[in-house]
């Protein structure tokens, strides 16, 4: 079996804490897959992270549930446009660390292996703070050489318009979530 590889890096105008806490929220990730997809977090077991270190600013903490290591989410989706068939995917957290990353595993799912780091980095660009959000996902497809051909023919493909798609659809959520989101004071628990 073939490990392929798809990198990705978006630049945000919001702040590292917000970004971060948005994507580590597991409820806020059928938003970021295609319409089509039609994805549904069925259930889910948090474990919670370690407690939030102090940021730079401490009055500024943005309310949100995060999913620490052992964490568990079972999503349902439609792997392929217009077929009403529906795929089950349980992912598993494996690390977690404040502002800076956390991964996600394939435990059971429609690909042989699968690994997804987030990163993200606090980046200036013309002035302007923001956060840099970087993706390294790699994958095998079972069924082995036949799994081959799918890659070659849709999946490598899909895989890249899932995160353009998503890429497009952040920067349509997050001034939402910026403009909903809960300043608490410093001393506060948002996990």
């Amino acid at each position: 079996m073939k490990l392929h590889r798809l990198e990705t890096s978006q630049w945000v105008p919001y702040p590292l804490e917000l970004v971060f806490a948005f994507f580590a929220a597991p409820t806020n990730l059928p938003h970021l897959m295609p319409a089509w997809q039609q994805t549904r977090l069925e259930s889910s077991r948090i474990q919670p992270p370690p407690p939030r270190p102090v940021v730079a600013d401490p009055a500024l903490r943005f309310q949100s549930t995060a999913a620490g290591v052992g964490s568990e989410m079972l999503l349902s989706f439609r792997p392929l446009p217009g077929i009403p068939l529906r795929a089950h995917w349980l992912a598993l957290i494996t690390e977690f660390e404040w502002f800076r990353h956390f991964q996600d595993i394939q435990a059971r799912g429609p690909f042989a292996q699968w690994t997804h780091r987030h990163t993200f980095t606090t980046e200036t660009r013309d002035g302007q703070p923001g956060t840099r959000i970087d993706d390294a996902v790699e994958y095998t497809l079972p069924m082995g050489p036949l799994g081959g051909i799918a890659h070659r023919i849709f999946v490598r493909q899909q895989m890249r318009e899932t995160f353009d798609w998503r890429q497009r659809r952040l920067t349509q959520i997050l001034p939402v979530v910026a403009r909903q989101a809960v300043q608490r004071p410093a001393d506060a628990d948002t996990r």
